[in-house]
């Protein structure tokens, strides 16, 4: 890519003249419309004549036939019949601004939409009224943008380094994918299917659901062409951001692809090929961005549709959405029979949390596990952190499929590529990283060889499943007749409710008055029992009370009894367990405790290992038992690195303080 930071220089060049009227932010909403147009029209420049020509005969026709007729004479997908293009529109400085509209107004259709997206007018009508329009289109008008002098691939680097300059302060999840990421993340969905792939003429699909500018599938689509310059890639994406739908279709269009291929909306409230199954899929979803604002739809599919829909295996918390994406393009895989062997491959690239945030049974867990126990997890490689230009967190590529190869079934690879990367001469934003050719092809050595090493590690797909057993230690309480526990009663809810009414006027007063005497009453026959010694069997006091209150005439329900029976109470481990009617031992919730076991280990062998000797009397509630997965990712390439010895601590110690007293002899002369 010879002078590609030429290029993007002198576009800098064309948005400093906006400052002022514009802020740095803003910049963007110029520039990026205005290199797609000047780009369209590069491209319509040798048949611009002909194309007029042609129009004359036939304008009378609808809008749709002329269309398709003056594209076949443009050579391209679109056309534009307006007399002007950039050159002449310069011959007109007053009326720049409306002939720029009527230049704008000629495209066709398709083209035209794709512009209003950019909601360019406006921008327009301020440019023309702060006297920048002509000197803004005279500079454009001095860069050739045509693909045989900037092919798609660059101009696509180009637009995304715009971008990131208009968008340096953006979100870390507002994030663009550096383009050898891209490059490593393709290998790696390409890795089992490079036989597939050279195969003449051979067709596939590939999706990206949160295609931005449309880098991942220019990406994919340019090595293709390199493994078999006679296969067809046909890319299909989704974006949900304006401007970067808006260059997506743009550079869909230009490449002579079917521009319907790109669709815009928010990918998770509305799927835009509902019916279609993918080859390929790819994609960088946004990390940690909350998915509230299509809480609802998403919701309504989990509950209504479960499995037949994209959300069944379960939701994420609202505040990161990426297992959402993941289960979505997990819905687009193709099913494997004998007229499609292969499958599907998927890769995402994802930061950490997807890997181990949630507790067995919540929605990130639940998704986890549809993924394993469905063997469609290939393999999860670790990036080295500072790759992007909005964020320096650390990302995984997630590399999935539904028709593994045999040795890889019932496995997952770990692969760590945290260490695989070269410092960059000048940092990007938060970008100080980069991936070198030869750390990419490194990493798709060692996914391909699939052997464990330094870099690697294999497992089976259980080994990141547990159950999570709930321990339960008995209830052992004693019983004591005090003022001080006495009085506790007035804190328990069915005790001091008896004072209360819902009547109003003088019926509620009797009410609550004929309350206060039942409190009294009560009180009275817990006193006349005279005894103030320490019970540790419940059933023994219970027996008591309820004798004393029967003595009284004193109906007591069982609501009340607890009320008084707790208040009355304290935890005593020196105390009988205290059961119920069964004759069950009842759980101390403030004793209970978890363990996660792994799914290949027996929880009652752990148990008895694990938990009886320290505990004798727990025992496991089996109906509470959930099954989690998490992958901890870090956990398996830590490395123990030995603490230094006191003796080499003390010896550094002490030639500081030699240094300091040194420091301060000279300072204090």
């Amino acid at each position: 890519m010879q002078n590609f930071q030429e290029k993007v220089n002198f576009l800098w060049t064309i948005a400093e003249i906006l400052r002022g009227p514009y802020k740095k932010e803003e910049y963007g909403k110029v520039v990026l419309p205005m290199a797609v147009l000047r780009r369209f029209d590069c491209v319509l420049e040798e048949t611009k004549e002909e194309v007029l020509s042609q129009y004359e005969k036939f304008k009378h026709l609808p809008q749709e036939s002329r269309d398709e007729i003056l594209n076949r004479v443009a050579k391209q997908n679109f056309s534009n019949v307006s007399k002007y293009d950039f050159t002449k529109l310069l011959n007109d400085s007053d009326n720049i601004a409306d002939n720029l509209r009527d230049y704008i107004n000629g495209f066709s259709k398709t083209a035209r939409n794709i512009i209003e997206y950019f909601e360019f007018d406006k921008h327009i009508e301020k440019m023309d009224r702060n006297n920048l329009l002509y000197l803004v289109v005279k500079r454009f008008s001095e860069i050739d943008l045509h693909p045989e002098t900037v092919s798609n691939v660059e101009m696509g680097y180009i637009f995304e380094e715009l971008i990131r300059r208009f968008s340096e302060h953006g979100e870390a999840g507002d994030h663009y994918t550096p383009r050898e990421v891209i490059r490593l993340m393709v290998s790696l969905l390409f890795i089992e299917d490079a036989e597939v792939l050279t195969k003449p003429g051979i067709t596939q699909t590939l999706y990206d659901c949160c295609a931005g500018t449309g880098g991942m599938g220019s990406v994919a689509q340019e090595y293709l062409k390199e493994l078999n310059p006679s296969a067809h890639f046909e890319f299909f994406g989704q974006e949900f951001n304006e401007e970067s739908y808006a260059i997506c279709k743009a550079d869909i269009l230009i490449k002579g692809e079917e521009a319907k291929n790109i669709a815009f909306g928010n990918t998770l409230s509305q799927d835009a090929f509902p019916q279609m199954k993918f080859d390929y899929m790819i994609t960088n979803p946004p990390y940690g961005v909350e998915w509230k604002p299509v809480e609802n739809a998403v919701k309504e599919e989990h509950e209504n549709k479960g499995f037949q829909g994209r959300f069944g295996a379960g939701l994420p918390r609202i505040s990161d959405g990426q297992l959402l994406f993941l289960q979505h393009l997990v819905s687009k895989m193709k099913p494997v029979t004998p007229e499609n062997p292969k499958g599907s491959r998927i890769a995402i690239i994802m930061n950490g949390s997807p890997l181990f945030t949630g507790d067995a049974g919540s929605g990130e867990s639940e998704i986890r596990r549809y993924l394993i126990e469905n063997d469609l997890v290939e393999a999860i490689v670790a990036m080295p952190d500072q790759l992007f230009y909005n964020t320096g967190i650390s990302t995984y590529v997630w590399i999935l499929t539904n028709n593994k190869d045999p040795l890889r079934k019932g496995k997952i690879q770990l692969v760590n590529g945290a260490s695989f990367y070269q410092k960059m001469k000048k940092s990007l934003g938060n970008k100080r990283n980069e991936l070198s050719p030869e750390h990419i092809d490194e990493i798709v050595r060692i996914y391909g060889s699939f052997k464990e090493g330094e870099h690697c590690k294999l497992f089976d797909n259980e080994d990141f499943g547990y159950r999570k057993i709930t321990i339960e230690r008995p209830l052992r309480l004693n019983f004591q007749i005090s003022e001080e526990r006495v009085k506790e009663l007035y804190n328990q809810t069915a005790f001091n409710n008896l004072a209360t009414s819902k009547k109003k006027g003088q019926a509620g007063l009797d009410e609550i008055e004929a309350g206060k005497k039942l409190q009294q009453q009560i009180i009275n026959a817990l006193y006349s029992l005279n005894d103030n010694k320490l019970y540790k069997n419940r059933e023994t006091f219970t027996k008591l009370i309820k004798k004393a209150c029967k003595d009284h005439d004193l109906t007591i329900p069982a609501p009340l009894m607890k009320a008084i029976l707790s208040a009355l109470s304290e935890k005593d481990e020196t105390a009988d367990i205290c059961r119920d009617s069964k004759g069950n031992p009842e759980p101390d919730t403030d004793l209970r405790d978890t363990e996660n076991v792994p799914l290949k280990e027996d929880i009652h062998e752990y148990f008895e290992r694990e938990v009886k000797p320290h505990v004798p009397d727990a025992w496991i509630d089996e109906s509470k038992t959930k099954i989690g997965y998490e992958i901890p990712f870090t956990r398996h390439f830590y490395k123990y690195t030995p603490l230094r010895s006191s003796d080499e601590i003390l010896s550094e110690i002490k030639e500081l303080e030699a240094n300091i007293l040194d420091k301060l002899k000279k300072v204090l002369g």
